[in-house]
């Protein structure tokens, strides 16, 4: 029976339903942890929550709460963020885990960003704006992006964050795991990034063509949520250790430019306006 360390705290993973995010979910619940499922559907939440109760006998049905909102929509993400923040004000971790490959060919949403532009980074930059009231409340709170090795071959195109000029799926998806890279050295929430490793989810073929499982890519995760664990904000793990970054993920001037263009992108830059 796993030891109960993190009883009394309250998890939001997003991506919960399945691969890493779902794994990491069990470990934190098994823990003792109060977890807040996120999906993108209802549908996939309830499914989920079942699944955990079902297979493990250290879970609970009343430790875990279904959350689903579609990061492909902004307007859903903003109704996640107020509802957690109105049920939950003291969150004690916020796993940024939720991710998708970048499809063949350049596709927008219905906001206007490049997909996977928006589901990997954007949805997760203003999820965590929005909830840094419950982050704070008590000391200690944290974020913990789960992130990628690729970040390492991308640039961000500043002009064009969409790029729809040039299109490639690979180059798009790495964009978007340096940007959750870059997000965590934000002075607001104390963050950390993680490259789980190579794991045998859906993203699989976007690195290799075997991994190991999602549990022990999860379990990576896991130790960065466990309050006994140190961390130093924007600090970059690969699996279980601390590594440096790419280069622009420790320029300050790097992480006010992401800030600036992610708030205008996410509409956050004419609320700011405007209070």
């Amino acid at each position: 029976m796993p030891e109960k360390s993190l009883f009394g705290h309250t998890v939001l993973v997003t991506g919960a339903t399945s691969g890493i995010g779902h794994e990491t979910a069990r470990l934190l619940a098994e823990r003792g942890a109060t977890v807040l499922l996120h999906g993108r559907t209802a549908e996939d939440v309830s499914a989920a929550a079942d699944r955990l109760v079902a297979t493990s006998a250290d879970i609970r049905a009343a430790q875990l709460c279904g959350l689903a909102a579609d990061f492909a929509h902004l307007d859903e993400v903003e109704t996640l963020a107020h509802k957690v923040v109105r049920e939950h004000p003291r969150l004690n971790v916020l796993v940024n885990n939720a991710g998708m490959a970048a499809p063949e060919r350049h596709t927008l949403t219905t906001d206007g960003n490049e997909i996977a532009f928006q589901v990997n980074f954007l949805a997760h930059y203003l999820l965590t704006c929005l909830l840094e009231p419950a982050l704070t409340t008590d000391p200690g709170g944290r974020v913990v992006n789960v992130s990628s090795s690729l970040h390492r071959t991308a640039n961000i195109q500043w002009s064009d964050p969409n790029r729809a000029r040039r299109y490639s799926r690979l180059a798009a998806y790495a964009q978007s795991q340096l940007a959750l890279t870059v997000f965590a050295a934000d002075p607001r929430v104390t963050a950390v990034s993680v490259h789980p490793g190579v794991c045998d989810t859906a993203l699989l073929p976007l690195y290799a063509n075997d991994g190991v499982t999602p549990a022990e890519g999860a379990a990576h995760v896991l130790r960065l949520c466990d309050p006994a664990v140190e961390i130093v904000n924007g600090a970059y793990y690969d699996r279980g250790e601390r590594v440096e970054p790419a280069p622009a993920a420790q320029e300050d001037r790097t992480v006010r430019r992401l800030n600036k263009l992610a708030d205008l992108l996410v509409g956050r830059a004419g609320k700011a306006a405007l209070n």
